[in-house]
């Protein structure tokens, strides 16, 4: 049986570190100007440490979940898919610019890594954990590549050239190959790692809180609500459906519920500003998705999952 869980609670954190880096940004000396190298620490050095982490901590056994890694990439590919198809709808796709679409698109589909792990454990205990585990492991070195495609493409960039030089695809190849490996993090830099990581969540979100700038929301309203519904409604009905049908167990099917209904990761806004993209529609979106996983969390965990 699951623990009861505060989502409000659960995601408050993440959203007060956002409003935090807003009002720091616009009401102290700390502007847009010291930003812009924070946000470099934190793509080329605190978020890929944060990732090969998530990855390397805790044992990959494909064996005994093959049915949620199947699950897994099937549910990251319907995500991608459907961002990507948004500006070529009728009537949706004439309204859509595609430079914003090349930035956002990725807000639909990737999750925030942190929540992941801390719902799984509170859910579901050590097992949950490894289960979440296995999902990172695999997911995110697609969903990073799908994140970089459409803003190299967008931008006539060579997309092999992006994606050696990107620092979080590599951070999560490193860590994929080092856990098949059979590498654990010696115990005594294992607190390092963990202080880094938490501080390129704070940063990165802190980071999303300068760069926002909510009227640009209104510049791309069916944008904005096409990436969301997709994040927060659409993911976790086609994961219900995956577990449904591909007979995962319950602690899989959960797990496959939290990790479809999560908010968005906090290093999109980062990404889409290293890659040369205006960063304040994507920090919008983060914002957004961060205040909505507490109508899909419940969504996903209460309503689906006792259908």
């Amino acid at each position: 049986m699951l623990q009861p869980v505060n989502y409000a609670q659960l995601l408050f954190p993440d959203f007060s570190l956002i409003l935090i880096g807003f009002l720091v940004c616009r009401f102290t000396a700390l502007n847009r100007s010291v930003w812009g190298p924070i946000e470099s620490v934190v793509y080329y050095l605190l978020f890929p440490v944060l990732l090969f982490h998530s990855i390397v901590r805790s044992p990959l056994d494909f064996g005994a979940a093959s049915s949620l890694v199947f699950a897994g990439w099937a549910l990251c590919l319907s995500g991608i898919a459907m961002a990507y198809v948004l500006p070529y709808l009728p009537w949706i796709g004439a309204r859509i610019d595609r430079r914003e679409h090349a930035a956002g698109a990725q807000v639909a589909f990737r999750f925030n890594t942190y929540i992941a792990l801390a719902l799984a454990e509170r859910l579901l205990g050590a097992p949950g954990t490894v289960l979440i585990a296995v999902l990172i492991g695999v997911c995110v070195p697609l969903l990073n590549v799908a994140a970089v495609w459409p803003m190299a493409r967008h931008a006539q960039r060579g997309l092999l050239g992006e994606l050696i030089r990107n620092p979080l695809i590599l951070a999560t190849v490193a860590g994929l190959a080092a856990n098949l490996a059979g590498f654990t993090m010696p115990q005594w830099l294992t607190p390092t790692a963990s202080r880094i990581g938490a501080a390129a969540l704070a940063m990165g979100l802190m980071s999303a809180g300068a760069g926002l700038q909510l009227g640009r929301m209104k510049d791309a309203p069916i944008l904005s609500v096409g990436l969301l519904s997709i994040r927060h409604f659409w993911l976790p009905v086609v994961a219900w459906l995956l577990g449904r049908f591909m007979g995962l167990d319950d602690a899989q099917r959960t797990v496959l519920l939290i990790f479809s209904a999560l908010p968005t990761a906090s290093s999109c806004y980062v990404l889409a500003v290293r890659m040369g993209y205006d960063g304040a529609y994507a920090a919008g979106l983060v914002t957004l998705s961060t205040l909505l996983g507490m109508a899909s969390l419940p969504f996903a965990l209460g309503i689906l999952r006792a259908l």
